[in-house]
């Protein structure tokens, strides 16, 4: 079953192009889904396979500290990163996107948060035609009005496309590769040239976690956005936010424990 349907219970506001997704956890859902998160986790920083080669080479503890380098430390940096995390996991899972590329993977610094749109979205369609998700992802033990004020003006920055940059990195990560992913790549690079996807083919996503239920401010951010594409905002409440962060980081560093 996938991760949030087995987790969470969720109720969704839907007008028009608009939609609105509140998460909350079902009674023991956590404990249903515990022992997948450190997998979840770690395969965000790191291939399994070579996780799984380290762990051949070196032993647990030896491959638990080469993971220990790639994942944060500060409360601040696991907080935003784990939301990335669950906006990925959320957006192949039920928005029918696909992520291609795991971007935490490729920090150049454990605590360095970085830079783009937090989360692409790709779905071609059956006649090839090229879609993209731009998304921002916010994980506050206490989501305020102005968090959800930045995350709409990054979105809306760049006349509400993905940047080139961010784009162009997922397409050099696809493109190292052959097959259909380099293919896909080219159709990328291809769009950053041509900026031919119009509006109504760029959703826009704003994923939220918090400790508090849903703010009203997020509803008024949704009904204040524009119509000209879809529109998914998406909150997840955790109301132990930062023990939770704090137990998964754990969980996923304990290599050989589980």
């Amino acid at each position: 079953m996938p991760l949030f349907d087995e987790w969470c219970e969720c109720d969704v506001s839907e007008n028009d192009r608009k939609r609105l997704l509140r998460y909350t956890e079902r009674e023991g859902g956590r404990a249903g889904i515990a022992g997948r998160l450190p997998d979840l986790v770690r395969s965000h920083y790191d291939d399994m396979n070579r996780i799984a080669e380290d762990v051949a080479a070196l032993g647990y503890a030896g491959a638990a500290a080469l993971l220990a380098e790639r994942l944060p430390r500060t409360a601040r940096a696991r907080s935003g990163e784990l939301g990335e995390i669950f906006a990925s996991e959320l957006v192949e899972q039920a928005l029918g996107f696909t992520i291609p590329v795991r971007r935490l993977r490729y920090k150049d610094g454990r605590e360095m948060a970085l830079r783009g749109d937090d989360f692409i979205g790709i779905r071609l369609d059956a006649d090839g035609g090229l879609a993209l998700m731009k998304g921002e992802a916010k994980s506050r033990a206490n989501l305020a009005s102005r968090t959800i004020t930045d995350a709409r003006a990054a979105l809306s920055r760049d006349g509400g496309r993905p940047t080139a940059t961010s784009l162009l990195f997922v397409a050099d990560r696809l493109m190292e590769g052959d097959g259909e992913g380099a293919q896909l790549g080219r159709t990328i690079r291809n769009e950053v040239a041509n900026r031919a996807v119009p509006a109504n083919r760029i959703d826009h996503a704003l994923f939220t976690m918090s400790g508090n239920a849903t703010p009203q401010a997020l509803a008024e951010d949704l009904q204040a956005a524009g119509t000209d594409r879809y529109q998914t905002v998406i909150h997840l409440r955790i109301e132990d936010h930062q023990e939770f962060i704090r137990v998964t980081y754990e969980g996923a560093l304990a290599l050989g424990n589980g």
